[in-house]
């Protein structure tokens, strides 16, 4: 079986909380198994471009992700060989809101300075 390239962890607050995990959870079961496959996708077929994959600012990356009936982001970062799902929401708006993508830098400065 092919070895995955990119090994996937949820980042964690200083609290301990994994808030893309806790914004999964709400989601309905069809929504979680689409951003599932699609996650996994960029896990074992790293590097991967549009339309799946977009870099954005820095060392953040998204997830684009077509649901049903409306389309979800996840934002990531790449530390060596883990990719570390920053924030995830529902997408609202043609570009990824500038609130959004912020909250994903900082959660990355804040895993910077743990390790």
């Amino acid at each position: 079986m092919k070895q995955p390239t990119l090994e996937v962890r949820f980042f964690k607050t200083d609290s301990g909380n994994e808030p893309v995990r806790e914004w999964l959870r709400g989601l309905p079961a069809t929504d979680k198994k689409t951003i599932g496959e699609d996650v996994k996708t960029v896990q074992f077929g790293w590097p991967l471009g549009m339309p799946l994959v977009a870099h954005l600012d820095g060392d953040v990356w998204e997830v684009r992700i077509r649901l049903n009936t409306r389309i979800a982001r996840i934002l990531f970062a790449l530390e060596d060989n883990i990719m570390v799902l920053l924030h995830g929401f529902i997408k609202k708006q043609q570009k990824t809101p500038k609130p959004e993508l912020d909250l994903a830098k900082e959660r990355l400065k804040q895993l910077r300075r743990r390790t």
